[in-house]
């Protein structure tokens, strides 16, 4: 299990993202105006503090495929546990919180720790907690209430474009009849970089609506990564703990 596995499963760690709030199935036209779609695309419905989801995952790069299963523990602005496991056994584990990224992975004996500055360079682009957070709520990755982005309407959905200075070109898809989130792509041109993130279905709950699934494809230059996470069970605000420890003598990763 390598390390790609780990941060794309936890984030499309190419990307470029925000925090707004969930929000309701509200039926509208793919003809209404702008500021009316996103105002109804952030909603109402957020009323939770914490949410556990135990998860079935897929990954797939140009090497191998695996399949493993995910618990993924989160406190709403506050902390992130990823707990990824094999026939039951955990393989890897991350520990995110605003100011702080964790991570160690059992197949290397490898871990990591540092800050998002760190973690941005390495990775190629800017990264903080909110937007690792938006992956597994189905959040999209910017605010679509700031910023000047391009509105139209493609295959039943309502497309917003962005292109910013440094040759980034972000698109985010609503589904025209919920205005729930479909897909977001992020591509850099430059760097041969695009990654997209599909969301086919919601569900509906009291606290809030959350994605079934997520897909998640990631590709640089000539190689391809793909995750896909299935939702298995939603618990709303049970009282979580978050246990992270490195196990010993494990080898730290340094990002020069």
């Amino acid at each position: 299990m390598k390390k790609h596995f780990f941060l794309i499963s936890l984030y499309a760690f190419f990307g470029c993202l925000s925090l707004p709030k969930a929000w309701s199935q509200t039926n509208v036209e793919p003809s209404v105006g702008s500021l009316s779609v996103i105002e109804n695309h952030y909603g109402l419905k957020n009323t939770y503090s914490t949410v556990l989801i135990k998860a079935n995952a897929r990954y797939k790069d140009d090497n191998q495929t695996q399949n493993v299963s995910a618990e993924i523990r989160i406190k709403k602005g506050e902390s992130i546990l990823v707990s990824i496991r094999f026939l039951g056994i955990t393989m890897a584990k991350a520990f995110i919180t605003p100011d702080k990224v964790r991570y160690y992975e059992k197949l290397n004996s490898k871990y990591f720790e540092g800050n998002y500055s760190i973690l941005s360079q390495w990775l190629g682009t800017d990264l903080d907690f909110t937007k690792v957070q938006n992956l597994f709520l189905g959040e999209t990755f910017e605010d679509l209430k700031t910023g000047t982005f391009v509105q139209s309407t493609e295959d039943n959905t309502i497309k917003f474009q962005k292109e910013e200075e440094n040759k980034s070109n972000k698109l985010f898809y609503l589904k025209s009849d919920s205005l729930f989130l479909f897909k977001e792509i992020v591509m850099q041109l430059e760097q041969q970089r695009q990654f997209q993130v599909v969301y086919p279905a919601f569900k509906e709950y009291s606290e809030t609506n959350l994605p079934t699934s997520i897909e998640i494809e990631a590709k640089h230059e000539q190689s391809t990564t793909s995750i896909e996470i299935a939702y298995n069970t939603v618990t709303f605000n049970e009282e979580l703990t978050f246990p992270y420890n490195v196990p010993d003598g494990y080898e730290q990763i340094i990002i020069n």
